[in-house]
């Protein structure tokens, strides 16, 4: 596990699992949140977040947490030999959503962009519960990963749908 790319849905903990790994693997864990989202909650453009994460991809050691479909999001896949995606219930990302929220009030996460305070407002209560969470959009990225799979059987991928099961992969990651 050298390369490790990790998707989900918001909330699920991609990026505390990015910071877990990155430990274990002894690399810096790279944010998309961190690439896309300028001061004041200004998005950045695809452009300049490829930019910034092509030389992060040539890199022997990585670990990716986001989604973000518009920034080498194949080229990720194919290059990544580890692919986690939290497949978490929407209530359970709700709920940690809230939770970060209260943590991290009146300031920026350190894997968000420089100048985003935290904030939970109706369009990302509406991400968290709907939009971000189509069915298509979960069928695609199974059936992309399944592809993936039987095309690259070397690949390792994971799907995880709670916390018990993020906390025994970490356990076998930290015995090997």
């Amino acid at each position: 596990m050298k390369k490790v790319m990790i998707i989900g849905f918001a909330g699920a903990g991609k990026s505390t699992l990015a910071e877990q790994l990155s430990k274990i693997i002894g690399c810096q864990a790279i944010h998309m949140d961190s690439l896309h989202w300028l001061p004041n909650w200004i998005e950045n453009t695809p452009e300049e977040e490829r930019k910034m994460l092509e030389p992060v991809l040539k890199k022997d050691k990585w670990v990716i947490d986001g989604n973000y479909s518009k920034v080498l999001y194949n080229k990720r896949m194919d290059m990544a030999d580890t692919i986690i995606f939290l497949d978490f219930n929407r209530f359970l990302c709700l709920y940690r959503a809230v939770k970060r929220y209260f943590m991290y009030k009146g300031k920026t996460r350190p894997d968000m962009g420089i100048g985003c305070d935290e904030k939970l407002d109706f369009e990302f209560l509406s991400w968290i519960l709907y939009k971000g969470r189509k069915r298509k959009m979960r069928a695609k990225k199974l059936n992309k990963l399944k592809q993936l799979k039987t095309e690259h059987p070397e690949k390792d991928i994971y799907i995880l749908k709670n916390p018990k099961q993020v906390k025994e992969f970490l356990k076998r990651r930290i015995n090997i």
